[in-house]
């Protein structure tokens, strides 16, 4: 009987240690850090490239999709981003790194007929194999990456959320995207550089 009282005892120490061990830390990029280059298909169907950008600064790089509530809820605010910045050298590169095949709502085909319902203005990229989002370290839709370019690579300038409020862009408070840009293109250092992503879980592949 005592044996057993202190087996478990011991599980259940182990058990309350796990449930406050810190959880292991997301893979991919962090501020400051030089990203590797891609290329996938654009809903035009050319294939993109950051090498292939010319003329830019750096670039807006959303990960996003088409069935998530939140990236919808963005999508008008992304297009806005698209048409303030880019002419200014930030243009909105967007990517769905989705498993269509769980989520049918995010296949090729479906992000050609949504970018054509939207009328983006910005690429929106397929990531089929997942690679670039892992490589990334995304988890989210929509999570954010602001790049900026030096000659031929880009560094990791801010990363996580476009703004404070996903539901209710009338209420926005802070626009941690519009800062970083602010502060980039005036020669600063981001002062926050990281903030958590607000939206759907990317769907992995099985």
């Amino acid at each position: 009987m005592k044996k057993f009282l202190s087996l478990m005892l011991l599980t259940a120490g182990v058990l309350l240690a796990s449930s406050f061990a810190p959880e292991d830390p997301v893979s991919g990029y962090k501020p400051g850090d030089i990203v590797r280059d891609f290329s996938l298909k654009n809903v035009d169907g050319k294939m993109m490239s950051l090498a292939g950008l010319k003329d830019n600064k750096g670039l807006i790089l959303v990960f996003t999709c088409n069935h998530c509530p939140y990236s919808v809820a963005y999508e008008d605010r992304i297009i806005r981003l698209h048409e303030q910045y880019a002419p200014q050298g930030y243009p909105v590169v967007a990517v769905n790194p989705n498993d269509a095949v769980a989520y049918p709502a995010d296949s090729y085909e479906n992000m050609q007929e949504r970018a054509a319902d939207k009328k983006f203005p910005f690429a929106y990229l397929h990531d089929e194999t997942q690679a670039i989002a892992k490589a990334y370290g995304a988890t989210r839709t929509p999570h954010v990456y602001l790049l900026t370019r030096e000659k031929d690579q880009y560094r990791v300038a801010y990363i996580g959320a476009i703004d404070d409020n996903s539901n209710e862009p009338e209420l926005v408070k802070v626009k941690y995207l519009e800062a970083a840009l602010s502060e980039v293109m005036g020669g600063l250092a981001v002062s926050v550089p990281q903030t958590k992503a607000i939206g759907c879980s990317i769907k992995w592949k099985k």
